[in-house]
């Protein structure tokens, strides 16, 4: 009996897939995530990076709002000239800028 190794099965999965007509490729982001804190004493901020494979801006747009977890945070997106992908938020007066950059 046939037993497929994982590459084989791999193998079979793009095949399937190209004849639906559904291969997609995930893009990689690098993520930098920034909070702004306005503490008299503490003047620094916060950043956080991180590499995502997401599947194409409305996918990156999910995953701000999904990292806001603010129903009425206020969201701007910003596209840079170089495809960077910005987003200003200001949830209940906390300051935040998650930027994606296609690595």
């Amino acid at each position: 009996m046939f037993q497929p190794d994982i590459f084989t099965g791999f193998y079979i999965q793009m095949i399937f897939h190209r004849r639906k007509g559904e291969e997609r490729q995930m893009k990689e982001y690098e993520m930098v995530w920034e909070i702004f804190n306005e503490c008299a004493n503490n003047q620094m901020r916060d950043v956080f990076i991180e590499e995502l494979s997401l599947d194409g801006e409305a996918a990156v747009d999910a995953k701000v709002a999904e990292l806001c977890k603010d129903d009425q945070a206020e969201i701007e997106k910003e596209v840079l000239a170089d495809g960077s992908l910005v987003y200003h938020v200001n949830a209940h007066g906390l300051m935040q800028r998650y930027t994606f950059t296609e690595i």
